[in-house]
């Protein structure tokens, strides 16, 4: 494999339940209505898209307004601390002195940024791709297209981390090979489990040996 694509929320920051808090009580305070599948729903979408999703929920604010207080909310929410998964650091560190790393994220990129900078992560990635930069956000493939491209990779020889359904859906339509390590209070559904080409329990089960 040419190189290695992470996600970032829930592989690598354990940042959903951050989100869906963030997130649920905006939609509370704005005069929206959070609905029984909504946290699943956004979980792999672009800014804007959750934005106007998030208005059409009720939430009585335009969708840049909306995204823009949000973001707000959660860079302030990691600048008192960035919630790392459990071997985060150690695992990229790690890979990066074996294969290329990159990261495609629906995070957007001063989140992205924020975070690598405070894990002391930013130089262990070849290319960085938030999919506020691309068309459309995750089940799309377009952001693990567009961080092969940066890398000069063929999508085909590369391997994804990913976590939720979406995510899930987004590396394999790229025609990568999909790694799939489930957030254990958001468990992808099965259908997008199968897409997985290995299901690992945690990030320090990730060797460059799972490839031989």
């Amino acid at each position: 494999m040419k190189a290695w694509v992470f996600d970032l929320d829930g592989v690598l920051v354990d940042s959903e339940p951050v989100w869906e808090e963030v997130r649920r009580a905006f939609v509370a305070d704005h005069g929206g209505v959070w609905q029984d599948d909504t946290q699943s729903r956004l979980m792999g979408m672009s800014t804007g898209e959750w934005a106007a999703y998030l208005h059409e929920l009720g939430v009585e604010l335009p969708p840049d307004e909306i995204a823009r207080e949000v973001v707000s909310q959660m860079a302030a929410r990691y600048q008192d601390a960035v919630p790392l998964m459990p071997g985060a650091v150690e695992t990229v560190r790690r890979l990066s002195g074996q294969v290329t790393l990159g990261l495609a994220s629906s995070s957007p990129r001063r989140l992205i940024d924020v975070v690598l900078d405070a894990a002391g992560l930013t130089e262990c990635f070849a290319a960085t791709v938030s999919t506020e930069e691309v068309p459309r956000g995750k089940p799309a493939p377009d952001g693990y297209l567009e961080a092969a491209g940066r890398m000069g990779v063929d999508p085909r020889g590369c391997v994804a981390v990913e976590d939720s359904s979406n995510g899930l859906r987004s590396a394999h339509a790229a025609g990568m090979r999909v790694i799939a390590v489930p957030h254990p209070r958001y468990p992808p559904a099965p259908d997008a489990l199968a897409l997985a080409w290995r299901v690992l329990p945690g990030l320090d089960a990730l060797t460059a040996d799972l490839l031989a």
